[in-house]
């Protein structure tokens, strides 16, 4: 495992903190950020209070790491693995490969520096060639563009999300605050 990978998983832990059951989260019941949908579905059955932090941090390998080939594109680029992690961990695996897919595609100049890529909530050999591909033409600067472009739709959708549902307003803040870094 790499020392990105254990870096990034125990910030996160860190920043969600230990057990919180706020009856405005949408989440329900968490703790060290995994919530108990996604630990019941890990197979994890005891109280949420006693999920250990051990277990957390595997779900958060393999559920959240690894289903985005983050390993992959750690060697890439360590900055961009980092933040679609932190997205996916907030917003879903899914929204964090499409904010990825979708960023590539219009940073592409019109097909010129390679292909548009299927935006199919999968981080595979396609996107993750794209990616490089990105990366090469345009450098240090590219990733500096595309890491503010993901914590652009990052945050964008914690505003919808918030005007959508008033009792996320009471997030908006930390989430800006921990999550969103331009």
């Amino acid at each position: 495992m790499s020392e990105l990978k254990t870096r990034t998983i125990n910030t996160i832990i860190k920043v969600e903190g230990g057990f919180v059951d706020d009856p405005d989260d949408s989440g329900g019941a968490t703790n060290y950020g995994i919530t108990e949908q996604v630990a019941r579905g890990y197979g994890y059955h005891g109280d949420m209070k006693d999920l250990p932090k051990t277990l957390a941090f595997k779900i958060y390998s393999d559920i959240y790491w690894d289903a985005l080939s983050l390993s992959t594109i750690e060697l890439l680029s360590p900055a961009i693995a980092e933040e679609i992690a932190d997205t996916s961990v907030n917003q879903g695996v899914d929204r964090a490969a499409v904010f990825l897919q979708r960023s590539l595609n219009v940073l592409n100049n019109k097909e010129k520096l390679y292909p548009d890529i299927t935006v199919d909530k999968k981080v595979g050999p396609v996107t993750i060639r794209a990616l490089s591909d990105y990366l090469a033409y345009r450098g240090d600067k590219g990733e500096t563009v595309l890491l503010r472009m993901l914590n652009a739709l990052q945050g964008a959708f914690y505003v919808v999300l918030s005007e959508r549902r008033e009792k996320d307003e009471k997030f908006i803040f930390g989430w800006f605050d921990h999550r969103v870094k331009i």
